[in-house]
């Protein structure tokens, strides 16, 4: 493999990678041998891209590149290729290496139509096979210096409390009468299908929407629970019903149920309640991912204050590209915020103090910014 020619693109590098003279492939059948009727060496430009349909890009997971946040894809590489195929009208498929030799050798080997990740430290260096000039011209025809910056306001945008659309009620509709909502006949019901404290469930609902039977996000996840239109095709909830209360509930039931089975390696309920929470907010593959490193690391994978440390060092390129991490980044701070705030509010509404404990990083060492002193405090309606 060899590197071939140079083209700047106003601070957007494009590195055409030579593939080399590539014979035709051998194909075996029950009468032997024969060459496959397709040339190898035959140019798949952007002609027959738009032709098949698929823009097929390689990059690397992390924050600045790509990731899955809550069922979506992120991170401003990948949004800036999605607007490029966009452009093209096909659709984006993202496939994701564990290093840039990988990449390279994929591209070089035809896997590929371009590389999507700042292969240079000029800019946002992009990757793009020599057999592919008409892509790289129209690569070059399309791209303006501006775009990176506007996908990374637009990516800000996204992760921002702005994003979602829900009116914000009040986080206990009756505290003196025990009423903690309009929905806690609701919760009361099906949280026994998953021995939950109704009370619980309904702090989840919280979190989730504010108790807004109409809230949805930018990724569009919908209702008290915000679940997200392919999930309910997977639970039964027709979408016409996705905002109705108690359907929306009971459809959130059934996934945490789905979860509680997930995570039944977790033996003690209190745990894996902490467990469930998590995966509902960050994906159950990304929960799993940190529990592989807190085991290799010596850490119970069965105790939540062993795995969170893990869930916040997804954050960090030591730790996402782990040989034990499958997954990738995540954004695990939100994560773990999440776990916590919905605990808090529960004990809030069971008038249980909340005791705020030193979390430590990945290696024992406490968080900089969590080394005061623990303190004991009674949960706000805020």
């Amino acid at each position: 493999m060899r590197i071939g020619i140079y083209i700047q693109l106003f601070g957007l590098l494009l590195l055409l990678v030579s593939c080399g003279s590539k014979k035709q492939e051998r194909i075996e059948t029950p009468w032997g041998a024969i060459a496959d009727t397709i040339p190898q060496d035959d140019d798949f430009d952007l002609d027959d891209i738009q032709r098949n349909g698929e823009l097929i890009a390689l990059t690397l997971t992390g924050p600045e590149t790509y990731y899955d946040y809550r069922g979506r894809h992120l991170g401003a590489q990948y949004l800036l290729c999605q607007r490029f195929a966009d452009k093209l009208g096909v659709s984006l498929r993202m496939e994701v290496c564990r290093d840039t030799m990988e990449m390279l050798q994929r591209l070089a080997d035809g896997d590929a139509d371009l590389i999507c990740y700042p292969m240079t430290k000029q800019g946002s260096g992009w990757v793009v096979g020599d057999d592919k000039d008409d892509l790289a011209q129209e690569l070059q025809a399309w791209y303006r210096p501006s775009m990176l910056d506007e996908v990374k306001k637009q990516e800000a945008y996204l992760l921002s409390s702005r994003s979602v659309r829900r009116r914000v009620f009040a986080p206990m509709l009756n505290r003196s009468g025990g009423i903690i909502s309009h929905y806690d006949a609701y919760f009361q019901r099906y949280a026994q299908t998953i021995r939950w404290d109704w009370r619980l469930l309904a702090a989840q609902c919280y979190q989730e929407s504010c108790f807004d039977p109409q809230a949805k996000s930018w990724a569009g996840a919908c209702g008290l629970m915000q679940i997200m239109p392919s999930t309910a095709d997977h639970l039964g909830l027709a979408r016409a019903d996705i905002y109705h209360p108690e359907k929306n509930i009971a459809a959130a039931v059934r996934y945490l149920s789905e979860l509680e089975q997930s995570f039944a390696d977790v033996r003690e309920h209190s745990e894996r309640t902490k467990f469930v929470l998590a995966a509902y907010n960050g994906g159950g593959f990304h929960i799993r991912d940190a529990m592989a490193l807190a085991r290799k690391h010596g850490r119970n994978p069965y105790h939540w204050r062993d795995v969170e440390p893990f869930v916040l060092g997804l954050q960090r390129a030591e730790y996402y590209n782990d040989p034990v991490v499958r997954n990738g980044y995540m954004r695990g701070s939100e994560t773990v915020d999440y776990v916590r705030r919905i605990h808090e509010r529960w004990n809030g509404y069971r008038g249980v103090k909340t005791v705020h404990a030193v979390s430590a990083g990945p290696m024992g060492v406490p968080q900089k910014a969590k080394r005061e002193r623990k303190k004991k405090y009674q949960i706000s309606d805020n």
